[in-house]
């Protein structure tokens, strides 16, 4: 039988879906992740936006803002098939998911999970 893996970066999904929204830099992406509950550092983040990039998933382009040199990244369009492609598998898996506990429901009423408490 044929197995496969989930493995996923959460991280690079949040850079993606927000570089394909509008350009994206580092200290604003660390803010955003902060609000979706993650607690990165900028040493952690970084390598994020480089592998993307080797990947050829976003593009950079440098920006002087109050005098600091600021990379501004976006999307491409092999980043925009990557991130339609992992939607389309978290959609499987959020179907798979809720179609089980739509059946656990049924086959256990819920009277049983109350006595258990």
């Amino acid at each position: 039988m044929k197995r496969k893996r989930l493995a996923v970066d959460f991280v690079e999904l949040h850079i993606l879906h927000h570089a394909s929204q509008s350009l994206v830099y580092g200290l604003w992406m660390l803010e955003e992740l902060g609000r979706h509950g993650y607690r990165l550092n900028a040493s952690q983040l970084y390598p994020k936006f480089h592998r993307l990039e080797r990947r050829g998933l976003v593009k950079h382009r440098k920006r002087v803002v109050a005098g600091k040199l600021r990379k501004y990244y976006r999307i491409t369009p092999r980043g925009r098939t990557q991130l339609a492609e992992e939607r389309r598998q978290w959609q499987a898996v959020d179907a798979t998911l809720r179609g089980i506990w739509q059946m656990l429901a049924i086959a256990i009423p819920a009277a049983t999970f109350l006595q258990a408490a």
